[in-house]
């Protein structure tokens, strides 16, 4: 079988990652591969791959995009990690590297979200359909598009006067965050489907926002214009089909619920689980002193990021003196890594009461000898209180940057890893923590109900609204840290069913043919 796959990120190639969908676009073509499939993924360049890798140009093309026609390149890149069946194309065109050489997502204003990343992911899509209408690429069986990035190219293909003879291809649509949808306007903007496509004759009703009806929301086109829709885990799969409640604390379809509903009755929704590499585990054996010095390099090498020094960066070093001195610690360390987004975090954020819910469980950690480190960025807002919170607490150390090899050692080093996402359609960070040995406490939904089991694994907590949630995982911190300072045997067994946990891609590649490529 024939597949390619089109998404905006893919950690085969150095710097195309972001998120977790780059370590799926990475891994599963290979899992597919050893099962005698040829999979070709393809993404934009983003400035810099053909100077980083070899490569062959295929072709240059122009595509018709906003009453012009762009001059858009093929390139097959060799990657390391290249397999004999998994080949890497890139597309190359100056919109792709505007926001600056290598910068993968954007940031709009609030008042014109998804604006600049609309329009260069709708030329990424116009040009993939016109790679395969000229036949640049080969003709798949499969064509296989991740997130709302690779939504148009179903549209394209279903209205798309000249793209009739790709209709046949089989199409299968993964969500990897039905929380980003790509939303736009469809006309009087120049970042619109119709500024875009003029001539592009449509079916408003069917690719439409449900909420928003002037607008286009391509994850919802690709829904309904597929033949099958992906979700990353089962659990999630059954989430989507209900209706989100946020003064309940649920997160579930995102208006696309209904769709969703319908897509599942006729059999296009399948959830099938991520997969984590177990083949090439980090082994950077450690101490917690070690760790701390490389958490103080990589501090250094963020600060000579920039020319003035951000004060998050100056607090955490001064922290990490601070424990350098007090050498004598042998308390639980609590690990967490991530994007810091209100996905990740917003139960440790709103307050019970006047305190909010990381002070309760920094204090309680505290009388356990305790000490707490996250590594992650993202929002400002919560960078700021995560800083501030450094400051109220001694046991707790931000670093607000983020390193691979820092990461792994935080993966190994950690007694407990804290991953309370109030939404999580699969998620990584849970399954690399396990693969170290590390429990992990979560909240049950998503891809985090379906990998870990409480008192197996690590360490589960739900509830019906979100004070209930925060109560909940406050409850179960404790728990877990009573277990481990006080039951050793358990912990213990704890510990060896977290190393022995396997997701494998191949058990996902198996269920992408029989479920998603028939």
């Amino acid at each position: 079988m024939k597949i390619l796959m089109v998404a905006a990120e893919n950690d085969a190639i150095k710097g195309a990652k972001v998120g977790g969908v780059a370590d799926v676009v990475r891994d599963i073509p290979v899992a597919l591969s050893h099962l005698d499939h040829n999979v070709n993924v393809i993404i934009p360049d983003y400035g810099n791959y053909t100077k980083v890798y070899e490569f062959r140009t295929i072709a240059s093309f122009y595509v018709p995009f906003s009453g012009h026609h762009e001059e858009v390149k093929l390139h097959e890149i060799f990657t390391d990690k290249n397999e004999v069946k998994v080949r890497q194309y890139i597309l190359s065109h100056p919109l792709f590297s505007s926001g600056g050489i290598g910068r993968v997502y954007l940031d709009d204003p609030n008042d014109r979200p998804f604006s600049s990343d609309a329009t260069k992911y709708a030329l990424f899509c116009a040009a993939v359909v016109q790679a395969l209408y000229e036949q640049h690429l080969p003709k798949p069986d499969v064509l296989h598009l991740h997130d709302w990035h690779s939504a148009l190219i179903a549209v394209l293909c279903e209205y798309g006067a000249r793209y009739k003879s790709l209709k046949e291809i089989h199409m299968v649509y993964t969500v990897h965050n039905l929380a980003l949808q790509g939303i736009r306007p469809f006309s009087h903007d120049e970042s619109s489907l119709e500024h875009w496509f003029g001539s592009l004759s449509y079916d408003g009703q069917i690719i439409c926002d449900p909420r928003y009806p002037h607008c286009f929301n391509p994850m919802r086109a690709a829904i309904n214009l597929v033949d099958k829709v992906h979700l990353v885990s089962p659990t999630y799969a059954l989430e989507v089909i209900e209706k989100s409640n946020y003064d309940k604390g649920f997160f579930g379809g995102e208006g696309l619920e209904a769709d969703l509903t319908k897509a599942s009755e006729e059999g296009k929704v399948c959830g099938i689980l991520n997969g984590c590499d177990y083949q090439q585990v980090p082994k950077n054996a450690t101490t917690h002193e070690m760790l701390l010095k490389k958490a103080k390099r990589s501090i250094t090498n963020w600060m000579s990021a920039t020319a003035q020094l951000k004060t998050v960066h100056y607090l955490a070093s001064e922290r990490i003196n601070e424990w350098l001195i007090k050498d004598d610690f042998n308390g639980p360390l609590i690990t967490s890594i991530g994007r810091l987004t209100d996905q990740k975090v917003l139960l440790l954020r709103q307050n019970i009461g006047h305190e909010d819910t990381l002070s309760k469980i920094l204090n309680f950690l505290e009388t356990r000898d305790g000490r707490m480190i996250i590594l992650g960025s993202g929002d400002s807002l919560i960078e700021i209180e995560l800083m501030q919170l450094m400051v109220k607490h001694d046991n707790f150390l931000f670093l607000n940057g983020y390193g691979h090899e820092l990461s792994d050692d935080l993966y190994q080093m950690g007694n407990l890893f804290l991953m309370p996402s109030s939404f999580e359609p699969c998620g990584i960070s849970q399954m690399l923590a396990l693969r170290a040995g590390q429990p992990c406490l979560v909240h049950s939904v998503g891809g985090l109900k379906d990998t870990i089991k409480h008192l197996e694994n690590g360490f589960c907590f739900d509830g019906n609204s979100i004070k209930q949630q925060q109560e909940n995982l406050i409850s179960v911190f404790k728990l877990s840290l009573d277990i481990y300072c006080s039951k050793q045997k358990r912990w213990i067994n704890i510990v060896n069913n977290a190393k022995e946990a396997r997701f494998n891609w191949h058990d996902s590649a198996n269920a992408y043919v029989k479920y998603l490529y028939q």
